[in-house]
């Protein structure tokens, strides 16, 4: 059995940063997450995407975050159960929890934060003709884990989201041909990317086709041709390209956190913006998981989350305690 004072369900960035926040508390944290390696969707997806809105960071590649954050959490000793799902949660007593995993793990603590994410995730694939033919190295991705692999390639990109306008600047300098498709004129992306898109696009460096779907792809072993339907003249484009990238987000699943009596609203988890806690005293839920009026799913939100969280989690663990964090320095090295 693994003893810990805070189990954090989630090793993605937030889950991560909650190790700092808690260490600084003076509270140990055991992370768990289905995935074999840290940093959730940023290491799994796109470990090489650039991610700009991190403070003291004008750009900041993903795995690059993901190693900070590892080595900013380092003096806190977290331990970590890797590539297990959590299947079971009791609580016994009034402050003590028992997690199970599927392979069999056990881990007690006296906090459970729940950093999952968006949960056990899937990717919206489009309604293409043939677009399943050209998966599985074919073509058709849906995620991009090494820009370099698509570097003098043509590609086609589909949505309009962060991660499309995001891959598509980053993209621009490093295909041969780029064209993104959107489904209207508007983007729910950062203005600051749909500018620097739109520039791309007067100047020539990428093919913006607005107001338009994807309707097929073709090719013989691998893809050839996207077909792309404009949405009001019904008028057809064949676009030839190498590659077809669909970002049209993730579908989430829950899973067995759906069977913990939590309160859900549309697959994620209320909480108590107060402190991120949940219905169920000395659970938190952190980061893209949980849900509240106004919620932004922004990485640097799921920050300011853990922080309050760590505190409101200490005064769980130690009522009637106010902690005060003192600062010293060995060597010109501050430690806490």
């Amino acid at each position: 059995m693994i003893s810990t004072d805070i189990a954090v369900i989630g090793a993605g960035p937030v889950g991560l940063f909650a190790i700092f926040e808690a260490g600084l508390l003076k509270m140990r944290c055991h992370l768990i997450d289905y995935l074999p390696q840290v940093g959730g969707q940023l290491s799994e997806i796109y470990p090489k995407k650039p991610i700009y809105d991190i403070p003291g960071y004008p750009s900041v590649l993903a795995q690059e975050l993901v190693d900070n954050l590892m080595e900013q959490a380092k003096p806190f000793h977290p331990s970590f159960t890797l590539g297990e799902r959590i299947e079971g949660l009791e609580k016994r007593g009034e402050a003590d929890f028992v997690l199970t995993t599927n392979m069999g793990t056990i881990i007690e603590a006296k906090v459970v934060v729940i950093a999952g994410g968006l949960g056990c995730f899937e990717p919206r694939k489009p309604a293409v003709e043939n677009l399943e033919n050209f998966e599985n190295g074919k073509g058709v991705n849906y995620m991009i884990l090494d820009p370099e692999k698509y570097r003098g390639q043509r590609m086609v990109i589909a949505g309009g989201g962060d991660s499309a306008l995001d891959w598509t600047i980053y993209l621009a300098e490093v295909c041969s041909e780029l064209t993104l498709v959107h489904r209207s004129e508007s983007f729910r992306g950062a203005p600051d990317s749909v500018a620097k898109v739109m520039a791309l696009a007067e100047s020539g460096k990428i093919n913006l086709i607005l107001n338009s779907n994807l309707q097929a792809v073709q090719g013989s072993d691998k893809l050839e041709q996207v077909e792309i339907i404009q949405n009001r003249t019904m008028e057809k484009t064949v676009v030839e390209a190498d590659h077809l990238i669909p970002l049209f987000g993730l579908s989430p699943k829950l899973g067995p956190i759906e069977d913990w009596n939590l309160n859900i609203n549309k697959s994620a988890i209320e909480v108590n913006t107060d402190d991120y806690s949940t219905n169920i005293p000395g659970i938190y839920a952190i980061g893209d998981i949980n849900t509240y009026t106004n919620k932004l799913k922004l990485i640097l939100c799921g920050f300011h989350e853990a922080a309050l969280m760590s505190h409101s989690a200490y005064s769980y663990m130690n009522p009637g305690v106010k902690y005060t964090m003192k600062y010293t320095t060995v060597n010109g090295v501050s430690e806490f």
